[in-house]
């Protein structure tokens, strides 16, 4: 299921830090095209390598990760579900508490992530575990929201608690199959995905909304989601 809208009829303010996220994890995106045979000696330099940052060394990945991304789908399928998701939690928290939300997550993604795999030598890039905290607060403070949900070559409308329960549990899930898995191997690093969730739900608690502003309702020009 690809979430492709939602209800943003709550938003009373500019989504500016969850543009400001999307323009930069595209502009990274972009500067990664550039090193043509270069790439892969870029994402080993500047992604998280578990074994490296436990050491104390290279620490700085832990937020230069956060905005690498593994091909076109990779950050596309970021990207958009940043979007959906984003700007409501952004409007509820208000910016600055949002930004810090969206770091602390992507951390305790990768804390998650190098807990089952302390000894791993593999680069880890990628937004998903702090987006992962996005939907986690999403589902405290708008689970009864409707997501328009890209089903094959249909469109449906769901709860979204629906929506982002069932990926959570996908992750979950994934993440218990994966801890038999002896051999070193490359892929979806499904721990950091629930693990940036958890943090989600339990930081959505904490930062709570700030005070209700009183301004009518944003909306960007032009049809929106």
């Amino acid at each position: 299921m690809l979430p492709i809208g939602d209800d943003n009829s709550s938003i009373r303010s500019a989504p500016v830090v969850t543009y400001l996220l999307i323009f930069l994890n595209v502009i990274a995106f972009l500067y990664e095209l550039l090193q043509g045979q270069g790439l892969q000696s870029f994402i080993n330099r500047w992604g998280a390598v578990p074994e490296l940052v436990l050491a104390g060394k290279r620490v700085e990945t832990l937020l230069t990760s956060m905005f690498l991304h593994g091909g076109w789908m990779h950050i596309i399928g970021n990207m958009l579900f940043l979007k959906v998701f984003g700007d409501n939690v952004e409007d509820r928290m208000g910016r600055g508490r949002f930004l810090l939300f969206y770091l602390l997550t992507g951390l305790a993604a990768h804390a998650a992530h190098f807990a089952l795999n302390a000894g791993s030598s593999i680069p880890t890039v990628g937004a998903s575990g702090a987006i992962s905290g996005v939907l986690g607060a999403y589902i405290v403070m708008f689970g009864r929201n409707h997501v328009n949900v890209l089903l094959g070559f249909f469109v449906i409308t769901v709860p979204a608690w629906a929506m982002i329960g069932f990926w959570a549990l996908q992750q979950f899930l994934s993440t218990v199959a994966t801890l038999s898995i002896t051999e070193e191997t490359g892929g979806v690093a499904y721990a950091a995905h629930a693990g940036g969730f958890l943090c989600g739900v339990i930081l959505a608690f904490l930062f709570g909304p700030p005070a209700e502003r009183q301004r009518q309702p944003w909306r960007p020009r032009g049809a929106g989601w």
